[in-house]
């Protein structure tokens, strides 16, 4: 009976421990959710943009092939955590999205139809993922750095949303911080063409998306 009891003191501490942490957490999101947007200036002719939807392995792809995009880097962004790493954001405990900074021209390509290609390049409707990635580290996020940013968004979400009769579970978030991931995540799929879940999960999503918007797509040679 004793022992009963001791195990039920551990368990009752525990619980009201994780419910602290739980609510602490949740509010430093609210926070990071109702921030004012920081807006990164245009650096030598060059915008950035930031987006999460899933993988950051295949959305780097995606995005690299664009017309008009220079550089894309793989990241975190969205979460309450300083400094996160891959195997903090796993735990979803950090607040942050695998994300992606898109470093392109605004001169060829403006956000608006950046906006385009990361809703056509998804699973619009797919809550807390993309394909087989679960979590809240894989969820959908667009960030905006301006309110000309955000009415973008929003507008061209509400209208995805009447066409297909459906949620669209995006979520719209103020841009505060992006942090860079691993080297060994930085260009992943040009690096690693013949890994498993590139060839099983990347490579498809990429596809799709080319035969999609054939016009976007940087010549080949």
């Amino acid at each position: 009976m004793k022992s009963f009891k001791s195990a039920l003191i551990i368990l009752t501490i525990f619980l009201a421990f994780s419910c602290q942490n739980t609510a602490q957490n949740n509010t430093k999101q609210a926070d990071v959710q109702n921030a004012d947007p920081i807006e990164v200036p245009i650096k030598e002719g060059k915008a950035r943009a930031y987006f999460a939807s899933g993988c950051f392995w295949c959305v780097e792809a995606i995005y690299e092939s664009v017309k008009g995009v220079d550089e894309v880097i793989n990241g975190y962004a969205g979460g309450h955590s300083k400094n996160p790493t891959y195997e903090a954001s796993n735990t979803g405990r950090t607040g942050h999205a695998e994300a992606i900074e898109v470093i392109y021209n605004p001169n060829v390509i403006d956000f608006a139809t950046l906006v385009d290609v990361y809703f056509g390049s998804q699973n619009v409707t797919q809550v807390n993922g993309q394909g087989p990635d679960r979590g809240s580290q894989y969820r959908s996020i667009i960030f905006y750095q301006n309110l000309k940013q955000k009415e973008t968004i929003d507008a061209k979400k509400l209208a995805l949303g009447k066409t297909l009769n459906k949620k669209i579970a995006a979520e719209v978030y103020p841009f505060q911080k992006f942090w860079i991931a691993e080297d060994y995540h930085q260009n992943y799929e040009r690096l690693h063409p013949n890994n498993r879940y590139i060839q099983g999960v990347s490579i498809p999503r990429l596809r799709k998306f080319q035969r999609k918007f054939p016009y976007l797509i940087k010549d080949s040679h």
